[in-house]
């Protein structure tokens, strides 16, 4: 498919054919000028009878092939855009200066800056603008006349216009002739990090930045902080920080990366288990039963230093990542997996009846913490995310109501189906692990996902298992993420790990850019994959 499109482009830019009409259906027409002297044709010619000039035409555009897949593409008849040394990208606002010298410097042209459109117009320009209304992640991309424009009512969607024509370039040389009009089926579009069981290099994070830019991705998430590690360098608990750790410079130079390619950066401290690293430190906040034994990676709740160092964290952090989202964590906090926890936790049961009266419970502590953290996090004006494991069934006390599911798992103890969380009016992102997680050494059921079974079988709404929800529900599916967790961290390399999702990668972004039945097969779609880069 891939070199039929090439073929299609180097027909309409290079080659071109004679049109043939004429009145009669016979000579074509403009043969006259070629025929010898002295013939019918030539006496026409000395009578006054202009002499046809031979015109191109050109085949019908095909649709771009690219990943994702287009959403529109009205064909035309022309010879399509490709880029040649010293043309130029111009943008008729500043705010879009970062996205035009991006693109110019990867497609070998020259940034000439702020043009108005009737000012200094030259054949071959890409122009960039911005303008319009609707979905700001949406853009047009018209290619005519040898030059193209790509516009759109916010910068992001001019940023997936020019990763459209990047992937054009790459794939076949140039952009096909007509319009494409695009936009995601998905406002979030994510892909998680664990590097807290396993440090990756900043070198590494920026390269998958890269990437999941070119692929129209919008969210990196980055687990930081578990039982294993704590791998961001921190001011307020130097303590606590692992050996091999990103210092704050590097993390800043990232989250600019990613935010120059409309990625926003989320960080996720996750309590009140998972804390091991936090503990290690600070062995006098870890939570223990009732005789005495050590609840592996979980804070004691009921002690106030516990709620203050996450609340430190938590306040410390936020400067450093000033994009709109937070996960809160939330998840598998082993005092909750006991058949008794009461019993089993009596000084937990005990903070929960001065709090909430004879009637609390562990449960309606933990929701109180949860809550509580969550007003930490939003004081710095952010939307939170929780683990689905990290909401529980027959609380007196409630999550907050703007608290997004992340939902991962089917499996916890008391598991609940996603449609109560959205029967609630819970806003849900999809972390399918049955799909969705590539948890490194493949440790109790899980295996590592293919781009194929992605591709084929899930989409957004396929939230647990690989049955989907009802459509009526899709409004409240904001998006979903494709996660790499480190569990057996010597597993694999980080360049295996890099190999090893490419392709689901490719898979997940397709589906929540467009989470129909895709045009192309999956060996089609793999092939092109691979023609892509």
């Amino acid at each position: 498919m891939a070199a039929a499109f090439v073929a299609t482009v180097a027909l309409g830019t290079g080659i071109g054919v004679w049109a043939a009409t004429s009145g009669d259906g016979g000579t074509p027409a403009g043969s006259a000028a070629r025929q010898p002297s002295g013939t019918a044709g030539s006496s026409a010619g000395r009578a006054g009878t202009p002499t046809p000039t031979p015109t191109r035409s050109y085949p019908l555009s095909q649709a771009p092939r690219t990943i994702p897949a287009v959403r529109s593409h009205t064909a035309a008849r022309g010879p399509g855009w490709r880029p040649r040394k010293g043309e130029r990208v111009v943008v008729s606002d500043a705010a879009l200066a970062d996205e035009g010298r991006l693109t110019a410097s990867e497609l070998g042209l020259s940034y000439a800056g702020k043009k108005a459109a009737d000012e200094d117009v030259r054949p071959g320009d890409l122009r960039l603008d911005l303008g319009g209304t609707g979905d700001p992640e949406s853009y047009t991309m018209t290619v005519r006349g040898g030059s193209v424009r790509i516009s759109g009512p916010g910068d992001a969607g001019v940023f997936y216009g020019t990763r459209t024509l990047k992937q054009e370039v790459r794939g076949g040389g140039a952009a096909p002739e007509g319009v494409v009009r695009d936009q995601p089926a998905k406002p979030q579009r994510g892909f998680m990090l664990d590097i807290a069981r396993k440090p990756f290099t900043a070198d590494w994070i920026e390269s998958r930045i890269k990437e999941l830019g070119d692929l129209k991705f919008n969210q990196f998430g980055l687990h930081f902080s578990d039982d294993q590690g704590f791998r961001i360098e921190s001011d307020t608990h130097p303590e606590i920080v692992s050996r091999d750790h990103l210092t704050k410079a590097q993390v800043r130079e990232i989250v600019a990366l990613a935010a120059g390619r409309h990625i926003q950066v989320v960080p996720e401290i996750d309590s009140p288990g998972h804390l091991g690293a936090v503990l290690a430190a600070h062995p006098d906040l870890q939570l223990r039963n009732a005789q005495g034994v050590a609840t592996r990676g979980a804070v004691d709740i009921a002690q106030d230093d516990s709620a203050k160092i996450v609340d430190d964290l938590l306040d410390e952090y936020a400067d450093l990542f000033p994009g709109s989202y937070w996960n809160l964590g939330g998840d598998e906090y082993q005092a909750l997996t006991v058949a008794d926890p009461q019993a089993s936790y009596p000084q937990l049961a005990d903070a929960a009846q001065q709090a909430y009266g004879d009637s609390g419970t562990v449960a309606d502590l933990t929701t109180g913490w949860l809550n509580d953290r969550a007003d930490t996090v939003r004081a710095h004006d952010r939307t939170l995310r929780v683990w689905n494991d990290g909401f529980f069934r027959g609380t007196s006390v409630q999550p907050a109501g703007d608290l997004q599911v992340a939902y991962w798992t089917g499996k916890e103890i008391g598991a609940r189906q996603p449609v109560e969380y959205l029967r609630a009016g819970r806003q849900v992102l999809n972390y399918n692990d049955e799909f969705l997680y590539y948890v490194l050494g493949e440790p109790n059921t899980f295996v590592y996902p293919t781009g194929q079974r992605i591709y084929q079988q899930w989409t957004p709404r396929v939230l647990r298992g690989t049955s989907a929800v009802a459509t009526r529900y899709d409004p409240q599916i904001l998006g979903g993420s494709f996660a790499v967790w480190c569990d057996l961290a010597d597993s694999q390399t980080q360049d295996q790990v890099a190999a090893g999702i490419r392709m689901p990668l490719r898979a997940t972004i397709q589906k929540l850019w467009d989470p129909g039945t895709p045009a192309l097969s999956w060996t089609d779609f793999k092939a092109l994959a691979a023609n892509l880069g």
